[in-house]
């Protein structure tokens, strides 16, 4: 690849900016390596790198966190640090082949990335601004940008993206233990704040049998207050109303044969505990109208007091992992972005939070090296990994579609870290067929589910211990095949996942699913649809197989010899239904 002609920008006269470009490992990649010095310690303002790149055979670009409303020419930008999102924009074609994608080095600093429609030129500028927030004096910075024009699909492109940064030591991603590659059950969306010990047990005594194997017991455990918000955060101690015996209530989940996550919402403070007084002039955000605030990770016992606390807990309650919370709220606020000294031994908000859960893992592995760690959407990127062994789809309740978009995302960048579901609910009044979309729609993340198991519906109760079976028995495929996830500039009509012995593939939207050669390969088929067949297209004949077709409840609905041609079939599988061609 042949680098574009890069343009710099900026207002720093004590700052020298270098470019080098280099080569790349194969044709059509290249990297550009950015050195900024200065002869004495300076505070860089911001730094631009800017481009034309003609507007070609490229239909769609996307970020780590883009939704679907970012399709076409537009002018969105996607901000990345050491907490939020991650450094990488890829532009590419209908048929989802790649045309450019270019991602950043340095995932810490607070970076911007964008590419934007010139209509006077029909050419896209792209952008990479560095320095975005303050960082310290420096006098010497380097970084490298990884351009990539090879014409192949834009998941594998990702993906060698994903290594990249795996490769980079200072991103080294955490081990992930067995456990967190298995189905959860979590107590947010089926009882919010009203969780006791007694509802707890209960759902995990009926959850266990259907194939759940952890608790993640959310916000609530910590206060008595009835009202959502973070008031009560901070000091985190057991209610003493709710969980008298925090630890004996673990005890028995654990006896259950379950495993134990808790929810804490890491840089909260309320007006309500003792930490507010400890830590009222340690705030990002003074000037908050909220009756929480966000400590700043720049204060070493800040970061103390919170790493504390988790190692107490973790051995206290013999807990086996953590849902950190809102960690993306660890950035630069506009009262103390200039706020440096006066006991603060960083000066960069995303440094600060890069030690503290650093030091996190490591303090916490040193106690339980199989920890349990979960992040949720946005804070998801290359940094993340290596402290978190778990990411979450962002907040989509009853939101089939929402749920499936945030888990591609995640997949395309995540490697070999757990991707989770956002926790599965639905109304219990719905149609199995219905309610069985929410997890049909996550069929290739690790599935989370928040649902009052006793108090659903018993086909609602054979439709999950039907689908955590299937997805058991296929997780090999759907966890950690190859996966393909066509079109996202139509949210993903369909997802493909290949091994050597096995390839899954998933209608969510009308039309037909175009295979790759299955050969002697089991094929796994699943209707995320309502309607009342799905319709592939077989690249090379198959030959005479055997087609099983099942409900959403796991009643076998088809089971006969049917000669496969090369083509077009239309197969019988009802909505939510799944088949297996062997």
């Amino acid at each position: 690849m042949i680098l574009p002609k890069i343009k710099l920008q900026h207002d720093n006269p004590g700052l020298h900016v270098t470019l080098t470009p280099r080569p790349g490992e194969q044709p059509g990649i290249s990297y550009l390596d950015v050195h900024v010095t200065a002869a004495t310690p300076t505070r860089p303002k911001p730094v631009t790198l800017h481009w034309e790149h003609k507007v070609i055979d490229v239909h769609h670009r996307t970020c780590a966190l883009a939704q679907t409303k970012l399709c076409g020419m537009g002018r969105p930008k996607t901000r990345s640090s050491a907490a939020n999102n991650a450094p990488v924009w890829a532009m590419f074609n209908y048929a989802d082949t790649n045309r450019l994608t270019f991602a950043l080095a340095d995932a810490i600093n607070t970076c911007e990335l964008s590419a934007q429609h010139a209509e006077e030129t029909g050419c896209l500028t792209c952008r990479i601004e560095l320095f975005v927030d303050p960082v310290p004096p420096l006098t010497d910075y380097r970084t490298t940008i990884r351009f990539d024009s090879r014409p192949l699909k834009y998941w594998d492109i990702l993906r060698d993206v994903s290594d990249w940064w795996a490769a980079i030591p200072a991103y080294s991603p955490a081990p992930v233990p067995e456990h967190a590659r298995l189905p959860m059950y979590s107590t947010w969306y089926s009882f919010h704040l009203g969780i006791t010990p007694d509802l707890i047990e209960n759902q995990c005594r009926l959850a266990k049998p259907l194939g759940m194997d952890s608790v993640i017991v959310d916000d609530g455990w910590q206060t008595e207050d009835k009202n959502r918000g973070y008031a009560y955060c901070g000091d985190w101690e057991a209610a003493p109303g709710k969980f008298p015996d925090f630890r004996a209530h673990v005890d028995r989940v654990h006896a259950l044969g379950m495993k134990y996550l808790l929810w804490f919402s890491v840089p909260f403070v309320g007006v309500h505990t003792k930490a507010y007084a400890r830590f009222k002039d340690k705030f990002l955000n003074p000037n908050n109208q909220n009756p929480w605030y966000v400590l700043d990770p720049r204060f070493p016992e800040v970061r103390e007091y919170l790493i504390g606390i988790y190692e107490r807990r973790l051995c206290e309650f013999d807990l086996d992992g953590f849902k950190l919370d809102f960690v993306d709220c660890f950035n630069t606020h506009e009262d103390t972005k200039d706020a440096f000294g006066n006991g603060r031994d960083y000066q960069s908000v995303p440094e600060a939070a890069d030690r503290l859960l650093t030091d996190v893992m490591a303090r916490l592995r040193a106690i339980k090296p199989d920890v349990m760690i979960e992040f949720r959407q946005s804070y998801i990127g290359p940094v993340m990994r290596k402290y978190g062994n778990i990411f979450r789809v962002g907040d989509e309740p009853n939101n089939a579609a929402g749920n499936r978009v945030g888990s591609m995302l995640l997949r395309a960048l995540s490697g070999n870290t757990a991707v989770h579901s956002d926790m599965v609910m639905w109304h219990y009044e719905d149609t199995v067929e219905s309610a069985a979309m929410q997890l049909i729609h996550v069929l290739f993340t690790v599935p989370q589910i928040s649902v009052r198991l006793d108090e659903i519906p018993a086909s609602h109760v054979a439709m999950i211990r039907r689908y955590v079976a299937f997805w058991r028995e296929h997780s090999d495929v759907l966890l950690d095949g190859k996966i393909e996830p066509l079109q996202p500039h139509h949210a993903y009509p369909v997802v493909i996942s290949e091994t050597d012995k096995k390839v899954a593939a998933a209608a969510y939207a009308n039309g037909f699913v175009p295979l790759p050669a299955i050969g002697k390969r089991t094929l796994i088929l699943v209707n995320g649809t309502l309607d009342k067949r799905v319709a592939i297209e077989l690249p090379v004949a198959l030959g005479k197989r055997r087609l099983q077709i099942w409900s959403c409840t796991g009643d076998l609905m088809l089971d006969e010899k049917r000669e496969l041609v090369a083509g077009l079939h239309s197969l019988p599988i009802p909505p939510a239904g799944t088949a297996v061609i062997v």
